[in-house]
């Protein structure tokens, strides 16, 4: 006995036909395992709502068990070869396809559940560890800040020019009518204490 070829599934064309409701489901089985789609396709009509029905059963969600009733008997199609009538009806084999099924879809479902909630917290502590950069960004900010007003008006001006607004040493100097020896003398003693600042406050840091 061979494995049946490929079914172009559903067949609506070779669901009349063939086998008639006379026969057992095991007696549909065995042809279909020849390949018989004629065969199939009655086991399809008489299977696939007992099948859908212990599948509802088990997920709940009506199109995920359409799915999986589908793939049930897709399942059945494909393995029909495997089944031996000597250890157990037709109907039992039927439903422990339908039931593995089911279960293994469930717990898809839930591993996908679990993964989502994962890449969540991950998304979480990112979120998280965000807020803290921002916050120390600030602080730190702020303590510039609070150094530049230790400066004399002139070196914090000639910094803020050259640091935050981006001009150069000749164009700080024009900007605040000074000589240019003047601005740089100025900026190196304000980095300085600039430094010394920051250096002195973040010591103290608890």
């Amino acid at each position: 006995m061979t494995e049946p070829t490929p079914l172009p599934w559903p067949a609506g064309s070779s669901r009349s036909g063939g086998a008639s409701g006379s026969v057992t489901d095991g007696d549909l089985l065995a042809l279909t395992a020849t390949g018989d789609t004629a065969a199939f396709s009655t086991l399809y009509d008489r299977v696939a709502p007992w099948v859908f029905g212990l599948v509802r059963r088990i997920l709940r969600n009506p199109a995920q068990s359409e799915e999986v009733t589908q793939e049930v008997m897709l399942d059945i199609w494909r393995t029909a070869t495997r089944y031996d009538a000597g250890r157990g009806s037709a109907h039992a084999w039927i439903l422990t396809i339908a039931h593995r099924r089911a279960v293994d879809r469930v717990r898809s479902e839930q591993a996908a559940a679990d993964r989502t909630e994962q890449v969540g917290a991950r998304s979480a502590e990112v979120e998280f560890d965000q807020v803290a950069d921002t916050v120390s960004t600030r602080l730190e900010a702020e303590q510039v800040r609070r150094c530049l007003d230790t400066l004399t008006e002139l070196q914090r001006e000639s910094i803020e020019l050259a640091y935050y607004n981006g001009y150069t040493y000749p164009e700080v100097a024009q900007q605040l009518g000074a000589k240019l020896p003047t601005i740089k003398a100025r900026m190196r003693d304000g980095l300085i204490r600039l430094r010394d600042c920051l250096g002195t406050t973040k010591g103290h840091r608890p």
